[in-house]
């Protein structure tokens, strides 16, 4: 089955997290989440699919780029294949009030404590999250969520754009963990940052959708200040898939580089190009498809929440760092 039919077919459901959960594990057990990894020759082709599904649903796309994005960092890391038919979400945030610890007793590791931001936990049968040893090492684990120790609680969401992901708190109370990778090994390997791109093809993905909205109502009515709006929208995306394009290339013939200026080039470049989009589109359509058109409206509402995952000027502020250091002639031709 391809992802077009699958989504085409699954246009209902998508408002609430069960439906979401029920979409996905449909999505795995039509072997739809089995992407090219990064940096295997193909990386364009797994961006090109994680903006599909951005088009579709944000929410669903969440989930999904989660799922997927878990299944390539046990890839990188060499740990067992997960369970047949599993789902999986990715919860590596680190705010200050919500930490979980590791500890290892005999051939078992145990967590305990609070875990923020866990997008899809009520509906997955698995997390992949960091967690903090004795030493202070940040180790990867994962857990399935079917157990006594582990509890889903309704806190930490009140999103209304992005509400169905209901990335809500996860509180373990001695939950039984397997360790993946060595201590410090989810930050240290090259595909960290071949992910951070990944996001930002879901960020154009939605951007794209919105932006045939547009297009469509250009094709219908030669209106000047629509017609230039289009031109706007036009200008943003052709950088940006330029950018993603370029980015996929340089993955996969250098894949063991150092991809963090590459990253954050790539996230700077389609944020923008994604908020152009937002504010043109509203601009050219006006209220209408706001009110009228729900996957327009649920798109333009979700797609800003989304876009938080990009720290702002603390991300420019480090890609401005990375930049200072660079060699003259870093933007020559």
């Amino acid at each position: 089955m391809d992802l077009h039919g699958f989504l085409q077919r699954n246009r209902q459901g998508l408002a609430d997290t069960e439906g979401l959960g029920q979409t996905l594990s449909a999505m795995v057990a039509a072997g739809l989440d089995q992407l090219p990894l990064p940096g295997g020759g193909q990386t364009l082709l797994r961006f090109s699919l994680l903006a599909q599904v951005a088009g579709h649903n944000l929410s669903l796309c969440k989930l999904f780029e989660g799922h997927t994005d878990a299944l390539a960092i046990m890839a990188d890391l060499n740990s067992a294949a997960p369970p047949a038919g599993s789902t999986w979400g990715m919860w590596a945030a680190e705010p200050p009030t919500a930490r979980v610890q590791v500890r290892r007793e005999g051939s078992q590791y145990l967590l305990h404590g609070r875990k923020a931001w866990c997008s899809g936990a009520g509906v997955v049968s698995h997390g992949l999250l960091t967690a903090w040893d004795a030493q202070e090492r940040q180790q990867l684990v994962a857990v399935p969520m079917d157990q006594p120790g582990v509890t889903v609680t309704a806190e930490g969401w009140n999103a209304v754009g992005m509400g169905a992901c209901a990335s809500v708190d996860v509180t373990f109370e001695n939950a039984v963990a397997l360790a993946v990778g060595a201590p410090g090994d989810y930050l240290q390997r090259p595909g960290f940052w071949h992910g951070g791109v990944g996001i930002a093809a879901c960020w154009y993905g939605a951007a794209q959708r919105l932006a045939e909205a547009l297009r469509e109502h250009c094709d219908q009515r030669e209106e000047p200040h629509a017609l230039a709006h289009l031109g706007a929208v036009d200008m943003a995306l052709y950088a940006a898939a330029t950018v993603l394009r370029t980015a996929a290339r340089q993955i996969d013939d250098q894949p063991q580089a150092n991809a963090q200026l590459l990253a954050r080039r790539a996230r700077a470049v389609i944020e923008a190009a994604a908020n152009q989009v937002i504010h043109h589109t509203g601009r050219a359509l006006g209220a209408g498809p706001y009110c009228k058109d729900e996957h327009f409206a649920r798109l333009m509402a979700d797609l800003p929440v989304y876009l938080r995952q990009s720290h702002a000027e603390r991300d420019l502020a480090a890609l401005g760092k990375k930049v200072a250091i660079q060699s003259g002639g870093t933007w020559q031709l």
